[in-house]
Order: structure tokens, then C-alpha cells, then sequence
């Protein structure tokens, strides 16, 4: 009887005690609880702004890398493709210019409305960036277009060099020279 009394008395202490408040705690277990909320902070942080960054996030390719990557889906994400203005595909029509844009491997046609840079023209570079269509039709929202005689997309240099048609400015045929 006395066990029971004994074991009913220190029944409620032990229960106390097991709920113990923050505290309480002992420092270790505080520390390990502490670092613990703190990765899980910084992996929502990072988490966040890498969706949010990669929403911001615009590619670089040249038309014969973009069917070549692209060949088979669509992909709706903005992106920027650069190389030659393709001499005579140029046209003007309901405020809308189509042009194609070739890296000397592979082309694309560009759709684009609205003010055209002066330095625009057939055989000299540009960059356009917009959202590609699942008919392979870019949908330009802005068009970079050469500003000195010296701009062009590295990676189209590369590539126009590597299949021999890359040519130093005003020895292009299709360009013309402002210095002359």
C-alpha cells in the first residue's frame, strides 16, 4: 500500500516535469532548435528567390542552337536570338515587321511591332527578344539592333567564324560602310 501511495505521489511531478517550457530547455537542445529554424528560414529564402529569379531569367541563342534545343517542345519563356539580319526577308505590312534572323546554319522568323531601330537593317546584327511560338516564330517584343561597328553577339561571331562566313565589318556584302 505504501508502494502505491509512493507511486500516485510522484505520478503528477513526473508529468510537471515533461512539459517543460522553452526555457527551460537545456542550452544544447536551445542551440540545436535555434540552428534548425534557421535552415528552414534560409531554405524558404533561397527557395523564393530562385523562382522568383528564375522568372527574370532570359537565354541567349542563335537560330541553329535554338532549333537544335528546342527541336521537339515548345518552351514559352522569354528568350534572345541573335545573328544576321537574312538579306530580302525583310518586310513592312500593317505596322508589323517580319524579317529572319540566321546565324549562316539556321534561321528564324521574327514577327515585331513596334518602333524599329535606325541601325536596322538587312545583313547587319541584331538581337531580338521575345517568346517563341509553337509554329517556331519569334514574337519580338525588342529589337537590339548593331550600334557601332564593333557590337555583335559573341557567341554569333564564334559561329559565323567557325563556318568560315564571318567577314570584319564593311567586307560583308550585304553591309555597307559609313566611313567611305
Amino acid at each position: 500500500m505504501d508502494d502505491l501511495i509512493h507511486i500516485l505521489k510522484r505520478a503528477p511531478r513526473q508529468s510537471r516535469t515533461q512539459y517543460r517550457s522553452v526555457s527551460a530547455m537545456r542550452p544544447k537542445y536551445q542551440r540545436m532548435r535555434f540552428v534548425l529554424v534557421s535552415v528552414a528560414a534560409m531554405a524558404v529564402g533561397v527557395a523564393l528567390i530562385l523562382h522568383n529569379f528564375q522568372d527574370n531569367l532570359v537565354f541567349f541563342y542563335t537560330p541553329s542552337q535554338w532549333q537544335r534545343e528546342h527541336e521537339a517542345r515548345y518552351d514559352s519563356r522569354p528568350v534572345r536570338i541573335g545573328g544576321l539580319v537574312k538579306v530580302n526577308s525583310v518586310n513592312h505590312s500593317d505596322g508589323r515587321l517580319t524579317f529572319i534572323i540566321t546565324d549562316l546554319m539556321g534561321e528564324m522568323r521574327v514577327t515585331y511591332q513596334g518602333m524599329i531601330p535606325s541601325l536596322f537593317r538587312e545583313g547587319q546584327g541584331v538581337v531580338a527578344e521575345g517568346v517563341v511560338g509553337e509554329d517556331g516564330v519569334m514574337v519580338a517584343s525588342s529589337i537590339l539592333a548593331k550600334h557601332d561597328e564593333n557590337y555583335m553577339p559573341k557567341e554569333v561571331v564564334d559561329q559565323l567564324k567557325a563556318s568560315g562566313q564571318w567577314q570584319e565589318y564593311g567586307t560583308h556584302p550585304n553591309t555597307e560602310n559609313p566611313k567611305e
